[in-house]
């Protein structure tokens, strides 16, 4: 018996289908998270090591997309790895490819029957995810619990759909759509941009494809389906474009070739969707049967992106240099323009790597400002001194941009200890660098009051002045390389360091009040070098902060947990 629904029952239903997307949409995220949890700080270098050559990495996009379920997060991350120089844009190429055929996995999960066992899979993960303390199993549940979600989110959708099915309204629309391949890719494109998931808008439209008609037929065909998937594939690059803003030129190169790729690649097979059909056709055997319409999709979206990406595969070379030719950036990044970090959280450890690689440009500013002090009281060069001031005004920006990053990572992102370790430390490094520009800053002031009163040091004490700027150079530069390539022996060699300057300024103190009582220095000299030597002793004092701070990550590294600093530096 045939049953109309007019519109009102159309809008009555909306917020249900609603439901069922946002729960379906969580319990993805939910599924990609504790999967990278799980996969800890190893998913990082998969991505970041393993991209040598394309196929590499059009493998590494597969596998990590089909394991954190989602094309928009891997491009993400990999739009952060180029901002960070940790990929090149040929390497960032071959992993979106991957990503491409990997989010094919998702479509294909839709397809699996097994909503009747959605509640029981939540009921078990939820017990291990929140009553289970061990991190790995409460992860593991975590996974499940998100896996059942999913389903259910899908469960819902199907059953909202059901009604939907009967209208009379629905089914011409949907004939319209059929007949009109370009109407279609707009719908899957604007539908995709908004939600920002593919994966999301294809399960809708498996879910409605699998409905049946009063008639007995699909309320979705092939013929309108396949476009519809084209547009989704498109309107997922929106993900990739919003995470490039504020980033370096080549990670907004990475984003537009997400674009370019999808949308050449649409252009393309729009013309070949009759063939396209034939082939699904072929592989199934039948598409009359509205049940199998959600694997008809998923054979089409793998087809799709698996043929895409062979066809550019060949052309890697050539569409980077043309993405490069036809984007030429804004010129320049200033120093105080934000390279690595942005608006944009990705995954918690990319996140952390961006971070890491703005503070350690943060940290080389304030080793140019020490270098710039050292020739303003040495050599007295006056027209460096506003350059100092300028760098300690990048300085505090960076510290100010750079503690919003990380209260994000903190706020947006559920941490695994051994993440929290980190960012705790790099709170505490980023307050230890600052200062030490601060330093900077108040050392040439005092160096433009004895240029400014025609003042300098005695022969000896220029001596020594130019020593202890030598010996601060040297820890800072230790200090630098210790915190770049997580090295314990440069960290523990900076805490030595920094106990000498302890001695060295009680020695230097003492040789300047001698120097004075024998007149061989000028007594306006005397309170000016004093503030001096301790204002650099207390550089080292902050470069051994951060050294210990390295000590720190290493050590819970390599036990799993946090002694304290009084068991660590022994």
């Amino acid at each position: 018996m045939e049953v109309d629904i007019d519109t009102k029952e159309i809008l009555r239903l909306l917020p249900g289908l609603l439901g069922g997307i946002a729960i379906f949409l969580y319990g993805m995220n939910m599924l990609g998270e504790g999967l990278q949890k799980v996969a800890g700080e190893r998913l990082r270098h998969i991505v970041g090591l393993l991209t040598t050559n394309p196929l590499i990495g059009i493998l590494v996009g597969i596998v990590v997309t089909a394991l954190i379920q989602s094309s928009s997060a891997t491009t993400v991350m990999v739009v952060g790895f180029v901002s960070a120089g940790l990929m090149t844009l040929r390497q960032a190429m071959g992993v979106i490819m991957g990503a491409n055929i990997g989010t094919t996995v998702t479509a294909w999960l839709v397809t699996i029957d097994i909503g009747d066992y959605a509640l029981p899979i939540i009921a078990l993960g939820f017990i291990l995810f929140f009553f289970i303390k061990p991190k790995k199993i409460k992860y593991i549940g975590q996974i499940i619990f998100s896996f059942g979600l999913l389903f259910f989110g899908l469960n819902i959708m199907g059953d909202i759909m059901a009604p939907l099915s009967k209208s009379r309204e629905i089914e011409n629309i949907m004939l319209q759509v059929g007949g009109n391949k370009w109407l279609g890719m707009l719908i899957g494109t604007v539908v995709t941009a908004v939600i920002q998931s593919s994966s999301a808008t294809i399960a809708v439209l498996q879910k409605l494809a699998s409905q049946t008609t009063a008639s007995g037929e699909a309320l979705i065909s092939l013929d309108a389906a396949i476009p519809i998937m084209f547009g989704c594939n498109i309107g997922t690059t929106i993900t990739a474009l919003l995470a490039s803003i504020g980033a370096s030129v080549n990670a907004k190169r990475a984003a537009i070739t997400h674009t370019f790729i999808k949308v050449l690649g649409t252009s393309i097979f729009i013309w070949l969707i009759i063939p396209l059909k034939q082939l699904v056709n072929l592989i199934m055997g039948n598409l009359s049967s509205p049940a199998g319409m959600d694997t008809a999709i998923a054979i089409s979206h793998t087809i799709f992106n698996v043929s895409t990406t062979v066809l550019f595969i060949p052309f890697i070379p050539f569409l980077a240099k043309l993405i490069t030719s036809l984007y030429k950036g804004k010129g320049e990044l200033t120093d105080k323009t934000l390279i690595y970090i942005g608006d944009k959280i990705s995954s918690p450890t990319v996140a952390m790597d961006l971070a890491k690689n703005e503070m350690l440009r943060m940290a080389k500013i304030t080793q140019k400002m020490v270098s710039y002090t050292k020739e303003v009281i040495l050599d007295q060069k006056a027209s460096l001194i506003p350059e100092v001031e300028k760098m300690e005004d990048t300085v505090d920006m960076l510290q100010h941009e750079i503690l919003n990053y990380l209260s994000k990572i903190l706020s947006q992102s559920a941490l695994t200890e051994r993440q929290s370790v980190r960012l705790t430390g790099y709170m505490r490094m980023i307050h230890d660098i600052e200062r030490i520009g601060d330093h900077c800053d108040s050392s040439t002031m005092l160096g433009a009051s004895n240029i400014e009163n025609k003042l300098q040091y005695s022969e000896n004490a220029l001596l020594e002045l130019k020593e202890v700027f030598e010996k601060i150079e040297y820890v800072i530069q230790k200090t630098i390389e210790a915190f770049e390539n997580s090295d314990e022996e440069q960290a523990r060699n900076v805490l030595s360091e920094e106990n000498k300057m302890d001695n060295i300024e009680k020695t230097l103190r003492d040789k300047h009040l001698e120097r004075l009582n024998k007149g061989e220095c000028n007594p306006n000299t005397a309170i000016t070098y004093v503030e001096l030597i301790h204002t650099l002793e207390r550089m080292t004092d902050n470069c051994k902060n951060i050294a210990e701070s390295v000590i720190d990550d290493i050590y819970h590294k390599l036990t799993g947990h946090y002694n304290g600093r009084e068991n660590v530096y022994i």
